[in-house]
C-alpha cells in the first residue's frame, strides 16, 4: 500500500502551487493595503492588481480592461448569464444553453425562467457533443445570449465553442463560455475562440481559492450583479482580494508556461487508468468521448453497473483515494448526474457513476494502485448487490 493519500480529484479543486504562495505572501502581511486606498500601501495593492490583471489578460489574448476579477467561477457565470439576459432584454429574452452547464448556469436559468425569460436547451450526443444542427434549428430573432462551457467538468467533453459562437453572432445573440475546466489545460485565446465573455477559476489551475475572473468584450455592456464601490472599473463592488489575485496570476502564469507537457504527461496518466480499467473491470461504461483528444487530458469518468457511485466513493476513501461522484458542487444531491442523463445514460447507471481527475503531482504507480483497489472494492460491493446476483443468475442459467 502506499503510504501517502492519493489525491484523484483536480477537477474540483487543485493543491496551491509554491510559487503562487509565496507571491502572494507580502500582499497578507506587510503589503496589505487596500488598492481602493490614496496612499502608498493602496498603490502598491493597486500596482500588483495591475500586473496580475496583464498576466492574464496576456494568457487569454484580451487586453486588461475586459478583465474582470470576481470571487470564482460561479460568481462570474452567474454574472455573465444575469447580467447579459437583463442588459439585453428589450432586445429579446430568449436564452439557450447546454443541457450539461454547471451547476451555476443550470440554477441561473432556472431563476431567469421565473423572471419571464425563455431557456432552450441544446441538444448533445451520447458524448457530451453539442449538435451544432440543433442549435441552429433553435437560435431565433429574439435570441440574445447563447452559454456553453469549453470543457464539461464531469464527462471532459471538449465543445466546438468557435462554431457555437459563429452561430450565435450569425444570429445577433451574444455568445458566453465557461472555460473553468479548460484554463491552464486548453488555449483559451479568446479572440481565436470568438467568444464575448468567458469565466475563469484560479482554484482548478493551481492557484488559491475564492478568487476568479470573467472576461467582457469592450462594448458589450453587461448589468452587475454586485454593487458596491467603485472596484473593478465601477462593475463589481466589493474589496478586492489582492493574495488571490496575484496568486491566481501566478499560478496561470505558471500553468500556461507548462500547459502542453503537462497535458501530454496527465493524459498518458488517465490512458493507462482507463485501459486497465475497461479491461479488468466488467460491467463498466466510460463517460464523455472515446477519443483521448477530445476530452480534457485528467479526466476519467465511469458508471459502474449493479452499484451506487457513493459506495464506491466510501470504499476508495477508505483505501486513501480521493475521488467524486460526479461534480463536487452537486456531490451532495441524491439525484443523478444532470450530465450522465443528458447523454442518455440510465438513471440506475447514472447512480454508479465516479470521476476520477489526475494532475501534474499523480504517479503511474498511483494509477496501478487505484486499478487494483477498484477492482476489489467493485467486486466486493456487486456482491452484496441483488441486481447483481440476478444478473448473474440469468447469465448462468
Amino acid at each position: 500500500m502506499l503510504k501517502k493519500p492519493i489525491y484523484f480529484d483536480h477537477a474540483a479543486t487543485t493543491p496551491l502551487a509554491k510559487e503562487a504562495l509565496e507571491k502572494m505572501m507580502p500582499y497578507f502581511t506587510d503589503m496589505a493595503g487596500n488598492p481602493n486606498s490614496q496612499h502608498i500601501f493602496g498603490r502598491e495593492a493597486m500596482s500588483a492588481v495591475d500586473n496580475a490583471r496583464d498576466t492574464i489578460a496576456s494568457i487569454i489574448n484580451c487586453k486588461p480592461n475586459e478583465l474582470y476579477f470576481t470571487s470564482g467561477g460561479t460568481e462570474s457565470d452567474n454574472w455573465a448569464f444575469r447580467g447579459a439576459a437583463h442588459a439585453l432584454k428589450n432586445k429579446g429574452r430568449h436564452l439557450i444553453i447546454s443541457p450539461i452547464e454547471h451547476a451555476a448556469m443550470i440554477s441561473t436559468a432556472k431563476a431567469l425562467e421565473k423572471e419571464g425569460f425563455e431557456i432552450s436547451f441544446m441538444k448533445v450526443d451520447g458524448e457530451g457533443f453539442v449538435d451544432l444542427g440543433h442549435l441552429k434549428s433553435i437560435v431565433r430573432k429574439d435570441t440574445v445570449f447563447v452559454g456553453c462551457m469549453l470543457a464539461n467538468n464531469e464527462v471532459g467533453t471538449i465543445e466546438p465553442i468557435k462554431e457555437i459562437a459563429e452561430i450565435a453572432h450569425a444570429n445577433g445573440a451574444i455568445c458566453f463560455t465557461d472555460a473553468v475546466q479548460a484554463a491552464g489545460v486548453l488555449d483559451i485565446d479568446v479572440k481565436a475562440l470568438g467568444v464575448d465573455m468567458m469565466s475563469m477559476s484560479s482554484h482548478k489551475i493551481y492557484g488559491p481559492k475564492g478568487v476568479g475572473a470573467l472576461y467582457i468584450r469592450n462594448g458589450l455592456n453587461i448589468e452587475s450583479i454586485i454593487t458596491g464601490g467603485h472596484q473593478e472599473r465601477m462593475k463589481r463592488g466589493g474589496t478586492t482580494n489582492v493574495p488571490g489575485v496575484v496568486g491566481f496570476a501566478e499560478a496561470f502564469r505558471i500553468a500556461a508556461a507548462e500547459r502542453e507537457e503537462n497535458a501530454k504527461y496527465v493524459a498518458s496518466l488517465r490512458d493507462r487508468f482507463i485501459e486497465r480499467v475497461l479491461a479488468e473491470v466488467p460491467f463498466v461504461k466510460l463517460n464523455g468521448p472515446a477519443d483521448g483528444d477530445r476530452r480534457l487530458p485528467a479526466n476519467a469518468d465511469f458508471s459502474f453497473r449493479f452499484i451506487e457511485g457513493e459506495s464506491i466513493l466510501f470504499s476508495l476513501d477508505l483505501a486513501g483515494i480521493a475521488v467524486s461522484s460526479g461534480s463536487a458542487c452537486s456531490s451532495g444531491s441524491l439525484e443523478p448526474s444532470h450530465v450522465l442523463l443528458a447523454l442518455g445514460v440510465p438513471e440506475g447507471l447514472a447512480h454508479g457513476s465516479i470521476r476520477f481527475s489526475f494532475g501534474k503531482h499523480n504517479t503511474f504507480e498511483e494509477v496501478d494502485y487505484a486499478v487494483g483497489v477498484i477492482k476489489e472494492a467493485v467486486e466486493r460491493l456487486r456482491n452484496m448487490s441483488p441486481l447483481f446476483k440476478a444478473e448473474s443468475e440469468v447469465k448462468n442459467v
